[in-house]
């Protein structure tokens, strides 16, 4: 699936990704500043946080509460290595069965066994954006 949009639109966008997701730990691809965080904070509330989401850069990872469940929400740009991942356990956020939404997951594709949704973010001319979901 491909969406093309305006950030104005990331509302509508993310409800459509959140509708067509075939499980639950979803992969941002995009340079910086195409708006992955942009995206991922709609979809927070789009599954039903009531938190603000926010870029976790410094943090790595946060946490977001739903009704009966959570929300991981890791920025892996900061990570060296898969090493690095291992130690702050990066597995035992893979193995639970929440929602898990990954910006940089080329630093840890080589452990991602489970079935996940890539989404690509690119920016065209007049920042319009264009999404793939696969």
């Amino acid at each position: 699936m491909e969406i093309r949009y305006n950030l104005d639109e990331v509302e509508d966008v993310a409800k459509k990704v959140v509708t067509n997701l075939k499980s639950k730990t979803l992969l941002f691809y995009g340079s910086m500043g195409v708006g992955k965080t942009t995206l991922i904070k709609t979809i927070v509330k789009t599954l039903g946080s009531f938190e603000i989401a926010s870029s976790p850069t410094f943090s790595i990872v946060n946490e977001y509460s739903l009704e009966d469940d959570k929300i991981y929400h890791f920025d892996l740009y900061r990570i060296k290595d898969l090493e690095e991942a291992y130690n702050f356990g990066i597995e035992d956020y893979l193995e639970s069965n929440h929602w898990k939404l990954i910006e940089w997951p080329e630093k840890i594709e080589t452990i991602l066994f489970d079935t996940f949704d890539k989404i690509k973010l690119e920016i065209k001319e007049n920042n319009l954006r264009v999404l793939t979901l696969e």
